[in-house]
């Protein structure tokens, strides 16, 4: 049994950073030149700090939803809740990145916050710690779409 759970584990960070890769991919082969070219607001944050914090993001989702997914009071509507958030999740990069379509863009991050807080709820009947890993990346997102809002306005 104790196998099987850590099995679960590495399948669910497995499928997490599946959304990671996708946008990653996206984000590789069609940042620049126009990333460079659009005008940015004083916080944005340089280059180097999204990777390791979209890193620790998604293993903090894998690892929350898999504490649900090992719970006896789980429901299977949190699941189907989890992998089409990681879906649109995905798509944030290519339509600001690969489309370059910084209001859509801006409207993804709505949609994520939307499901991050409707996650956060289901898992606070369920697991209070999966509910705690879930505030960073509601954080996160809530500076994202502040940031992608900014983008939109300068550009």
């Amino acid at each position: 049994m104790i196998k099987n759970k850590y099995i679960s584990l590495i399948g669910f960070i497995i499928v997490t950073f599946s959304a990671s890769a996708i946008g990653g991919l996206t984000t590789r082969i069609y940042k620049e030149p126009w990333y460079s070219s659009i005008t940015k607001p004083s916080f944005n944050p340089p280059d180097w700090v999204f990777a390791p914090v979209w890193s620790t993001l998604y293993l903090f989702m894998s690892v929350a939803i898999w504490l649900i997914w090992i719970n006896e009071k789980r429901t299977k509507n949190i699941f189907a809740i989890y992998f089409v958030h990681l879906f649109i999740n995905a798509t944030w990069s290519i339509f600001f990145f690969g489309l370059h379509q910084i209001l859509v863009s801006l409207i993804v991050i709505l949609i994520i916050i939307f499901f991050i807080i409707w996650l956060m709820r289901l898992y606070f009947e369920i697991n209070k710690f999966s509910f705690i890993l879930m505030v960073p990346y509601l954080l996160w997102c809530s500076y994202a779409f502040v940031l992608n809002l900014s983008l939109f306005i300068l550009n």
